[in-house]
């Protein structure tokens, strides 16, 4: 089995802004594996918040691939995921890379996409929100237009700054006819997020995400308690064993590739969320197709999607599961993740 390594610095159309920090790179690391002249392809843009980055990153996938190669055979991927978990136990965003590499190495082997592998049904794909970050209220009322008349029906707004009322409000203002989603990403106490899910309420939002610090369980319960709007966990839930511990706290628990480690741990937390009777979501970084694609064929296990990083970058070197209007066509993926490099892309830098 053969692999290469490979870390780019991906432009993000706009600086992107979130309560704690705006970013305008994605830094991102590319596995491709290929055995027997077919070739996988996995990313994973890490964040410093979970404490990976790339360089941690590169530093851990040598001994990863090494492990994958010794196993040998990419559809045993229950020895494969026990392997990685046993060499980085601490390191999900490095096994998220090779979870999804060897997940489309395995199904473009068989020559079926990951949803049918899986016996998903391509139609339960709910629409992606289109996320707007923290700028001035007139640069986000903007953006959420443009979003709008693209055809996304909802969209998910940054919030957790001291002039959230004239953000929310320029974006209210500027698509009407949108639905609106509020992510704070943990920027509120519980006073201030039940004050916030008052008014929220009021201006129709149906989802406030992560109002308070992720370590809050407490005042994540009060909101959820205080307001009808359905609050969700992200921050406060990372994999599967933390579902428990939110269960009684929220309405909806965030399910990411990058906080689980990989495809079958994520497929593991969004279980755990039915069995505790929560909905549950799909979110991403701000990050490649070649990590976004993966994600998408989980989809139709979730009631709210948002994977909308790609459309984030001033360019991809990978083009990915194509959108009709605000919703994934798997049906277009005809194998593995659907993953694919851009021809359009440059190299230049």
């Amino acid at each position: 089995m053969n692999w290469t390594v490979e870390r780019r610095d991906l432009p993000l159309s706009d600086p992107f802004g979130i309560s704690r920090e705006t970013s305008e790179t994605s830094e991102t690391v590319v596995v491709e594996l290929t055995r027997d002249g077919t070739t996988g392809v996995g990313a994973v843009t890490p964040s410093a918040y979970y404490d990976e980055v790339a360089a941690s990153v590169t530093d851990v996938l040598p001994e990863l691939l090494e492990r994958v190669d010794r196993v040998g055979d990419p559809q045993n991927q229950q020895r494969i995921e026990r392997a990685l978990w046993e060499c980085a136990p601490d390191r999900p965003a490095a096994r998220m890379a090779v979870s999804i590499a060897v997940h489309d190495l395995a199904a473009r082997a068989v020559g079926l996409p990951l949803y049918r592998r899986w016996g998903l049904d391509p139609e339960a794909v709910p629409p992606t929100t289109y996320t707007v970050g923290i700028e001035p209220p007139e640069r986000m009322a903007e953006k959420a237009r443009d979003a709008a008349d693209a055809g996304f029906s909802r969209l998910k707004v940054k919030l957790g700054t001291d002039d959230d009322r004239a953000r929310f409000d320029a974006v209210r203002d500027a698509a009407p006819d949108a639905e609106l989603r509020v992510d704070a990403n943990a920027a509120w106490t519980a006073a201030e997020a039940v004050d916030a899910a008052e008014w929220l309420a009021d201006a129709g939002v149906t989802m406030l995400e992560q109002p308070v610090a992720a370590d809050d369980l407490d005042g994540l319960r009060q909101v959820t308690e205080a307001t009808d709007v359905p609050v969700a966990a992200d921050e406060s839930c990372r994999t599967a064993a933390d579902v428990p511990r939110v269960a009684d706290a929220c309405d909806i628990v965030n399910a990411k590739l990058l906080k689980c480690g990989g495809l079958r741990p994520a497929m593991r937390l969004l279980h755990a969320a039915d069995a505790h009777g929560l909905d549950s979501m799909l979110g991403c970084m701000v990050e490649s197709n070649a990590s976004i694609a993966a994600a998408v064929h989980l989809a139709p296990l979730v009631d709210y999607l948002d994977l909308d990083g790609a459309l984030l970058l001033a360019a991809d070197p990978y083009a990915g599961v194509p959108l009709d209007g605000d919703v994934f066509d798997l049906t277009a993926v005809s194998a593995g993740t659907g993953a694919r490099r851009d021809p359009s892309f440059g190299d230049s830098d």
